[in-house]
């Protein structure tokens, strides 16, 4: 395997002459079963390459490996752990344009997407890395002078990651990079939409020299993470995905004592643009959040909840751009939106638009089918679609304003009171990850902030655009309380409550003898 430095031809394009393998104990091997499966570039058609579809027993494998490592990598320090991961660091940052290519080709994001999704992945494995060297744990004041309190994590120990392919860098060092730094190892089991990503994080990690079993890739199809979730072996499970995968995990693992799930699910996400707003920032705020990945981000606006003053100005804005926003090849950096991931979501998404027709909304713009002149040359098997945006009654109970589409679908949603309509229609889903406000009136910003029930909130700003620093996760349908990011340390560490008498007494806070009575 070549080193960062040197320029690897595997990159320009995946060898067809034989499938990637799993990275199992150090080692890639070709797995238990023989069935393959091909890597697609959503824009062209094009195959990218072909991967071994992982089967239960090479999860099994994996899982195994992990176990037999945690125990030594338990043992390092936090900081020669985090020091595999500078290594990843400055790899991810020495090929940040060449890597940003390999997401846009696989997943389609326009090109300055793929590259901030490589840059989001070196943010977050250079936080981890770096609060190695930062003090975990509490120190508290104890009620007895001669005893000291305090509290330390421990690692959980194996780790299984499933990962979505909509950010197939970032995402996974979202989860795994925390969980190593912490002392536990990884199984990675990444999406089959973006194996080659996976692939080259797999590489990344033998590049370092991370120690044998300590990180293992098993790639494959759902039965492959549905065996990491039953694995008796595995302590956490840390997921990002759909509403319908999570809250299945979490109904497996939710009972049974010494596991533990982390789930981040979808979003019907909303922003709330005030009679106080400055509509540039609106605007920009609101085609930011609905198109950007081609509306294919958890966080993505489906929602723009507008109040009566400024609605027919914001709507005549927002429509006008909605109309002419490039839709083309992703690595053309005057492309706004890329194609969607594959052939069965371009039908959901088809089929959520004329949905909305049938519910009787006022459709605004309606780009599903693109013109043949909008498909660049060479593109034509790609997965194209544009915008589409309605005008939807903010209080009637429609599926097309309440369920998750995952793509360029938004509607229009007029208010006419104060904030706290807004928000109680900002609350009126069954999902609560992410919104925005977008209002000059600091009252109802903070208003907004204290009432929606989100998990990541924003002021002025779009609802895309996480920082690694911060915790990313939802509340009700959109995730159970363990976010990723900053806070993938609570999913993966337990605390320990510590209490050392340093006296030859023993002395109790509650007031409790230690004198032991006998009949004698």
């Amino acid at each position: 395997m070549v080193g960062w430095g040197t320029w690897d031809p595997r990159i320009e394009r995946p060898s067809m002459a034989d499938a990637y393998n799993h990275y199992i104990d150090g080692e890639w091997v070709d797995g238990e079963g023989t069935e393959t499966f091909e890597s697609e570039n959503p824009a062209t058609g094009e195959t990218l390459g072909e991967f071994r579809k992982g089967t239960p027993a090479d999860v099994d494998r994996a899982v195994a490996a992990a176990d037999e490592a945690f125990e030594e990598w338990r043992e390092l320090s936090r900081i020669d752990r985090a020091e595999y991961l500078w290594d990843v660091y400055h790899e991810l940052r020495e090929r940040t344009d060449e890597l940003g290519e390999i997401v846009t080709k696989e997943c389609g994001k326009e090109i300055s997407e793929g590259k901030a999704d490589v840059v989001e992945a070196a943010h977050m494995v250079e936080w981890a890395a770096g609060d190695a060297r930062h003090p975990k744990g509490d120190i508290v004041p104890s009620e007895i002078p001669a005893k000291d309190a305090y509290m330390r994590r421990k690692p959980r120990g194996v780790t299984g990651c499933i990962t979505p392919w909509n950010f197939p860098v970032a995402i996974p060092y979202w989860h795994m990079a925390i969980a190593l730094v912490e002392g536990n190892t990884v199984v990675f089991k990444p999406a089959e939409q973006t194996p080659w990503c996976a692939q080259v994080i797999a590489e990344m990690f033998e590049d370092a020299g991370i120690p044998d079993g300590v990180f293992n890739m098993v790639q494959g199809y759902g039965d492959a993470g549905n065996a990491i979730v039953e694995n008796d072996d595995v302590d956490t499970v840390i997921f990002t995905g759909s509403a319908e995968v999570g809250h299945l995990i979490q109904d497996k693992l939710g009972g049974v004592a010494g596991k533990r799930a982390a789930c981040e699910m979808g979003g019907k996400n909303g922003i709330v643009i005030t009679e106080e707003a400055d509509l540039d920032i609106a605007v920009h705020s609101a085609v930011m959040s609905s198109f950007k990945t081609t509306g294919q981000r958890c966080v993505s606006s489906e929602r723009l909840i507008v109040h009566s003053d400024v609605y027919d100005e914001f709507k005549e804005r927002f429509v006008e751009v909605a109309e002419s926003v490039s839709v083309g090849d992703p690595l053309d950096e005057n492309t706004f939106m890329g194609p969607l991931i594959e052939e069965e979501h371009h039908e959901k998404v088809t089929r959520n638009n004329e949905q909305a027709r049938e519910e009787g909304v006022n459709v605004l713009v309606d780009r599903t089918e693109l013109d043949a002149e909008e498909i660049p040359d060479g593109h034509e098997d790609g997965y194209w679609v544009g915008p589409f945006v309605y005008e939807a009654d903010a209080h009637a109970d429609l599926t097309c304003t309440h369920e998750e589409v995952f793509g360029p679908h938004v509607a229009l949603m007029e208010y006419d009171g104060d904030i706290e309509e807004a928000v109680e229609i900002q609350n009126d889903t069954e999902y609560g990850l992410a919104g925005a406000i977008i209002s000059e009136d600091y009252r109802q910003i903070n208003y907004y902030r204290d009432r929606a029930e989100i998990g990541l909130a924003y002021g002025n700003l779009p609802c895309i655009g996480a920082e690694v620093q911060l915790p990313f996760g939802g509340v009700k349908k959109s995730g159970n309380g363990y976010p990723s990011a900053r806070e993938a340390i609570e999913a993966v560490t337990d605390r320990t409550a510590w209490t050392l008498n340093n006296s030859k007494e023993i002395e109790m806070a509650q007031g409790l003898s230690a004198d032991i009575k006998t009949d004698d």
